[in-house]
């Protein structure tokens, strides 16, 4: 009989792990280095950005200037104007590319600076607690029990 209490308690104690999730998603948009990461990119490429507007303004200006004279050019001024003003816009449209692709890798490897430190502090929660398993993304569903979101954030808060 000893040997059979024995048997079922190992099988009680092997079904109890501790499980914890984690919602990735709004430790992204929550976490303190998020604000800061966006505060970082836009520093670091507004010089381009108003460069950007201020080639635009000319443009306008380019246009507005042609339409205005058109009508008192010559036909190779007015040639010469709009290959100016085509000249300008093709300008702005291969330096708005430029922008946004280093935008986006930027973002990119912040992104993946802050995954890595949210793996970190998710790790740090998981071992502290004495969780078994703790569950990103792909997950059906998750009761709030076991949700250490916040515990998370809160750690990421800290550093």
């Amino acid at each position: 009989m000893l040997a059979i209490v024995l048997c079922c308690a190992h099988v009680q104690a092997a079904d109890f792990y501790k499980v914890g999730y984690v919602q990735v998603d709004k430790l992204l948009q929550e976490a303190p280095q998020t604000a800061e990461t966006g505060k970082k990119l836009e520093k670091e490429f507004s010089p381009r950005s108003l460069e950007l507007d201020k080639l635009q303004k000319q443009i306008r200006e380019l246009e507005t200037q042609l339409d205005h004279d058109r009508s008192n050019l010559t036909e190779s001024d007015r040639r010469l104007k709009e290959r100016q003003l085509n000249n300008s816009r093709l300008e702005f449209q291969s330096k708005q590319r430029e922008l946004r692709e280093d935008i986006n890798l930027r973002k990119n490897e912040e992104l993946a600076l802050l995954q890595e430190r949210i793996n970190k502090a998710v790790q740090t929660v998981a071992e502290s607690e004495g969780y078994d398993l703790v569950a990103y993304s792909g997950v059906a569903y998750a009761s709030k029990r076991i949700d250490i979101t916040d515990k998370v954030l809160k750690l990421l808060g800290k550093k």
